[in-house]
């Protein structure tokens, strides 16, 4: 039978060895009395279950070989903590000591901090919403949760909002036969619109084919809005020349344009 490939951080899984449960209780005790190949293979033999873990994570925006480095540390942690005495499987103390560590990780690296109080209100509001969502079996909205926690509904959306992951523009919402569509193909963004981001490139094109005195004069006068007295004194003709060379250049931009 082949093995399933299924390659994470740039390993493939199905080249892992695995163990029995006799031999994982003989490692690990091995591994405690100080054998440091016994723990370099226990280790080995247990990167399947922390890479599955990582794909618990997925849809975080941290990088998965971070997570996975972090997920090692988890499981060092519950090899070296973990009692063979007791009756009880490796990977059923391991897993939640390896989410645990990840989790730290996740919320100490977070570049956003949402405080516990805010936190905590809205893990009531999800509890709520569960709560009313059973009893109707309709989806039930944030103004119906607020009601129901007599809270303003300006507070739920806020505490909702704050434990919401953020979202990149080039997420895809939809992806079929190669075609993906992402967020920002969604969202209507009428200043930085196809029409308008044409005419710049055509301006800045247009802009090349005026002469360096006339590109000045352009600049003084528009971007920086200074009047034709302001120019001439600035750059040392008179305001008549000025007149005529910015009469002159924005006659060739829209020629160039049009």
């Amino acid at each position: 039978m082949m093995a399933t490939r299924v390659e994470i951080c740039g390993i493939n899984t199905s080249t892992l060895p695995t163990l029995t449960h006799k031999e994982t209780m003989e490692l690990i005790d091995r591994a405690h009395a100080g054998d440091e190949a016994a723990k370099d293979r226990f280790l080995l033999c247990n990167m399947r279950l922390v890479l599955s873990i990582v794909q618990r994570f997925g849809s975080k925006k941290e990088c998965a070989d971070d997570i996975f480095q972090v997920g090692c540390i988890g499981l060092i942690k519950a090899m070296d903590n973990f009692d063979t005495s007791l009756n009880l499987r490796f990977s059923t103390y391991a897993v939640p000591m390896i989410i645990g560590e990840i989790r730290r990780y996740l919320r100490d690296s977070s570049s956003i901090r949402v405080s516990r109080s805010i936190r905590d209100t809205a893990y009531k509001v999800l509890q709520k919403r569960q709560a009313l969502e059973a009893e109707t079996n309709n989806e039930a909205s944030l103004e119906e949760v607020a009601a129901a926690m007599n809270m303003p509904v300006s507070e739920v959306v806020y505490a909702m909002d704050a434990i919401s992951n953020p979202v990149s523009l080039f997420d895809p919402v939809y992806h079929d036969s190669g075609e993906t569509v992402m967020i920002m193909d969604q969202i209507s963004d009428k200043k930085n619109c196809d029409e308008n981001w044409l005419t710049g490139v055509s301006i800045s094109e247009a802009m090349m084919k005026l002469s360096p005195r006339e590109r000045q004069i352009l600049s003084l006068r528009f971007y920086e809005g200074k009047t034709q007295v302001e120019v001439s004194n600035e750059i040392g003709i008179s305001q008549a020349q000025v007149s005529r060379l910015e009469k002159n250049a924005i006659s060739t931009l829209k020629k160039s344009i049009d």
